[in-house]
């Protein structure tokens, strides 16, 4: 995948101060926005793999149970590796049954064709979304949360995320949190850098 430049994020940054003045502060006093420009550490399959085993829990408990399960794969997360190991393993190492179901089903995807990881990285927002949201226990967040910050997408607005409609009201000074269906009406005019515009919306809610 083509990496983001720094000079390029640079001029997102100051095209969205100027479409929303309310984001000059927060990007003034925020890093410049890190999506896109480093390749991920890890593969599609294993980062969705962890996606699926952290979700609903602490990144404490996270880290056992992946752990865990590499451990039971021997020392990989691979389709091979994890397609061999039975139901009542995968929840020996902490897993929900939907959890033990959604990797067994991602891994028989990957190694039957069902899903080309070799090509995902080439195919739109919409496509990969479609193949993917066929798996129990990937929804619309995952898929949106591996196009931004996996595939280093920048034309991803994920509305239903709650801390990025909450960074909106802060951004904006608003009573009150911002309804998705409104938020995603909002996001035409960031056209193209809303994963940027949902980024800075993350880092209002850290100050």
């Amino acid at each position: 995948m083509a990496l983001t430049t720094e000079a390029e994020m640079l001029a997102i940054t100051k095209k969205l101060a100027k479409v929303d003045p309310a984001f000059k502060p927060y990007i003034a006093q925020s890093p410049l926005c890190t999506i896109g420009r480093k390749r991920p550490k890890h593969g599609h399959f294993e980062t969705l793999v962890e996606s699926i085993l952290s979700q609903l829990i602490s990144t404490k408990a996270a880290d056992t149970i992946t752990a865990r399960v590499r451990e039971l794969g021997k020392g990989e997360l691979t389709p091979e590796s994890l397609a061999r190991l039975s139901h009542e393993k995968l929840r020996s190492a902490g897993l929900t049954n939907v959890k033990t179901r959604a990797i067994s089903e991602l891994a028989e995807a990957s190694l039957s064709g069902k899903i080309d990881f070799k090509t995902l990285s080439r195919k739109s927002n919409q496509e990969i979304s479609k193949e993917l949201i066929q798996i129990t226990g990937i929804g619309r967040w995952t898929v949106e949360m591996f196009l931004i910050f996996h595939l280093g997408r920048l034309d991803v607005w994920p509305v239903g995320d709650l801390a990025v409609r909450k960074g909106w009201q802060i951004v904006h000074g608003k009573k009150n949190e911002i309804e998705a269906k409104k938020l995603d009406l909002l996001g035409g005019s960031f056209d193209g850098y809303q994963s940027v515009v949902a980024w800075y919306c993350w880092r209002a809610t850290d100050n």
